[in-house]
């Protein structure tokens, strides 16, 4: 929907006013926005965040919230407080549905509410979300690992799959269904979170169950191509699968996932043969597709989209025809840059600085350039991998690289310090911190697909309790009479009929 249409189902538009100063319109809260915002904080604009979310998500780590050792705020910490400081910054909550290139104007909707937003800049960084290659319907009994509800979502399968495979043995019933765990997908998402059910598993929870043997659980990681870890070269892929393989993961090698249902999925090999794994608890950790934002720039500027959905940018990584419009991130198609944090990173910051160099009248910088500052995965404790350049490395030293890494762009102080004291616990010791998990985790993503509208059936619209008197007289009311029976003594009292 372009910024100048009005859903038939929603209230009438409210518009954010233009000011007098040049004004920035951020799409994302990812690593793109935060960093594009942030470097824009001496610079004579004023800056607009919208987002879908309230938080900034550390996304690398979201496989260790799904398998309980850190919690969501540990690495989603809030954005309003991320930019508390940084007074020419403001956040709004919602989800852009809408751009306007000709017109300049951005749409965006939260729970029926509908906002328009005016810019002189745009940088887009809206990232990407997971891709079923076409079957969407997957979605719903094996989720990704995208986003905080992503993880919650999938720690309550997993430690529920557990919860209900006792039950079940407790019941004299075969539970090998709930006690084998699917990880579709064997780059560094599936290969870490295959590592970390596989140390639950055999490490974590071996004592705390009575009729069944965590020990004999099952965890597979499946993946069409030929190695795990494709981006890491051959030898890496062949030093994991190893790795993996000792952890006790079963490596299924092309084999191409062609249905998922409740209990199991089926994978199909080159040779034409198929087969059926019976497995509640599964993980989609394969592929990703550009926000559905880049369609709509793409048929407004003419250019093309690849498969993934990015959309091809002008070596400034301008759009063609709209150079006050940046996009960064996993959205654009640029000389094969990976989709990595560090693409949108430092794209965010050349985006943020052409901007200021244009209202100082400076000349414009030189294509982008990307540095790539190495990979890593890790397998499980004191086991990674890590490519720096040409350099290549694995065990302990590559993990310690990897906790130094990631303690570095967690943000905050107080996450990193938490971070450092879970990881203790979960690394030196075999607790996991971060176990609870509820029906609401797990069930609440398919109930809202299920209403026409999702959450917004669920709140009221705007306008629909406009009559404020009457509530604040129903409310006094209740509140005298409240008074009255305390004051009486006549809680608890039966009223003689």
């Amino acid at each position: 929907m372009a910024a100048g249409d009005t859903h038939p189902d929603l209230p009438p538009r409210a518009i954010v006013p233009r000011s007098d100063r040049h004004q920035v319109v951020v799409i994302g809260s990812g690593f793109g926005g935060l960093f594009g915002t942030k470097a824009l904080r001496k610079a004579d604009v004023d800056v607009t965040m919208i987002a879908k979310t309230t938080h900034h998500l550390f996304q690398p780590l979201l496989y260790q919230v799904a398998t309980g050792i850190l919690s969501e705020g540990e690495i989603a910490p809030p954005t309003r407080e991320v930019l508390a400081h940084q007074k020419n910054a403001q956040v709004l909550l919602g989800e852009v549905t809408g751009i306007d290139l000709e017109s300049r104007l951005i749409t965006s909707h939260v729970l029926g509410r509908e906002l328009v937003t005016p810019y002189d800049s745009l940088i887009v960084a809206a990232g990407a979300g997971q891709s079923y290659f076409g079957n969407d319907h997957f979605a719903e009994f094996a989720p990704g690992m995208k986003s905080i509800d992503d993880a919650l979502e999938l720690r309550g399968r997993i430690f529920g799959a557990f919860e209900m495979a006792e039950l079940g043995a407790s019941r004299g019933e075969n539970v090998d269904h709930l006690l084998t765990f699917v990880v579709v997908g064997a780059g560094p998402t599936g290969v870490e979170m295959a590592g970390q059910i596989a140390e639950l598993a055999h490490r974590t929870l071996t004592r705390d169950f009575r009729a069944i043997s965590t020990r004999q659980a099952r965890v597979i990681l499946v993946d069409a191509a030929p190695q795990v870890l494709p981006p890491f070269g051959a030898k890496l892929g062949r030093w994991t699968q190893e790795k993996l393989e000792k952890l006790g993961v079963e490596v299924m090698l092309g084999a191409l996932v062609s249905e998922v249902d409740e209990r199991g999925l089926v994978v199909k090999y080159k040779d034409g043969t198929s087969q059926r794994i019976e497995a509640v608890a599964k993980v989609w950790a394969a592929g990703v597709q550009a926000n559905p934002l880049g369609r709509q720039l793409a048929e407004q500027t003419g250019a093309p989209l690849d498969r993934a959905g990015r959309i091809s940018v002008n070596p400034d990584l301008t759009l063609p025809g709209y150079p006050e419009v940046f996009v960064v991130g996993d959205m654009i198609a640029l000389d094969n840059l990976p989709g990595v944090a560090q693409v949108a990173i430092q794209g965010a910051k050349y985006a943020a600085k052409e901007i200021k160099g244009r209202l100082d009248g400076k000349p414009a910088q030189g294509p982008f350039k990307y540095f790539d500052k190495g990979s890593m995965a890790i397998i499980s404790r004191f086991r990674a991998v890590a490519m720096v350049g040409k350099l290549r490395l694995t065990g302990v030293i590559a993990w310690l690289m990897w906790l130094v890494v990631h303690l570095v762009y967690l943000t905050g102080f107080k996450n990193r310090l938490t971070a450092v004291l879970r990881w203790a616990v979960s690394f030196i010791g075999t607790g996991r911190s971060e176990r609870t998990s509820t029906e609401q985790q797990i069930f609440a993503r398919a109930a809202l697909q299920r209403l026409a509208r999702g959450a917004s059936d669920l709140v009221s619209q705007p306008g629909e309790y406009d009559d404020a008197e009457r509530r604040r007289a129903e409310l006094e009311a209740q509140a005298v009479e409240e008074a009255r029976l305390s004051d009486e003594n006549k809680r608890g009292v039966k009223v003689s009929g």
